[in-house]
């Protein structure tokens, strides 16, 4: 299944290159919901907060509004959810899940605690963790910050706490140079847990061939350059 994204940077919808190089804008973020609207999930990422440049909170709560209201729309919401009482507001927007990226680590490993702590708030099966990788380990605050850790080692010790898990191939993100299936068929033989996966995606061929092996496809670039038709 293909997830569109709508990723948000001061206010505008954006897509960027490996996650710094921004390539494009849509100013009319509401729209995308038109274009979107046939969809049953929607990925909606606080760029600015996952970076800790600012918070686009009253666009997230809207587009989620929206997209469940108006749509019919299921939507996971990530970017900048570091703190329990911060996942629960965002479920209380309207989210079907929340995405939980940096605050999944500290010290340099799984954080456990917090993980404790979440799913006495949230429904475990609505904690969508993200397992961002960049030369093939874990990076977290907006993919400037690499750890030691793998995707591959860590996804046992954290299906507990979880009910998925979102992994970004950070090195193809943005590029469309195609999909890593290799990367993913590895995840896929560690977990039981369903697996989104995102990065370089930029055929409907690719889409097909990650759910042969049981993964639904975020996608970004492709989409908003119309290359999936």
């Amino acid at each position: 299944m293909l997830i569109p994204c709508i990723d948000l940077q001061n206010g505008q919808a954006v897509q960027l290159v490996h996650g710094r190089k921004r390539e494009l804008a849509v100013a009319d973020v509401f729209g995308l919901l038109d274009k979107f609207q046939n969809y049953p999930w929607l990925h909606i990422i606080d760029l600015d907060a996952a970076m800790g440049k600012g918070a686009n909170d009253r666009l997230v709560h809207d587009l989620c509004s929206q997209a469940k209201k108006k749509y019919g729309m299921q939507v996971r919401v990530g970017g900048g959810i570091r703190t329990v009482a911060r996942a629960a507001e965002v479920i209380d927007w309207g989210a079907e899940q929340v995405i939980i990226g940096s605050a999944a680590f500290a010290r340099g490993t799984v954080n456990a605690p917090f993980f404790r702590q979440l799913v006495k708030k949230v429904d475990r099966k609505r904690i969508l963790v993200a397992l961002d990788t960049k030369r093939g380990h874990i990076t977290i605050h907006g993919w400037r910050k690499g750890l030691a850790l793998r995707a591959e080692s860590l996804m046992p010790e954290l299906e507990p706490f979880c009910g998925g898990f979102l992994c970004t191939d950070v090195d193809r993100e943005g590029t469309m140079s195609g999909v890593n299936l290799e990367w993913f068929r590895k995840l896929r033989g560690v977990t039981t847990h369903p697996i989104i996966a995102a990065g370089g995606i930029k055929t409907r061929h690719e889409i097909a061939a990650l759910a042969k092996i049981g993964m639904d496809a975020a996608v970004g670039m492709a989409v908003y350059k119309n290359r999936l038709r």
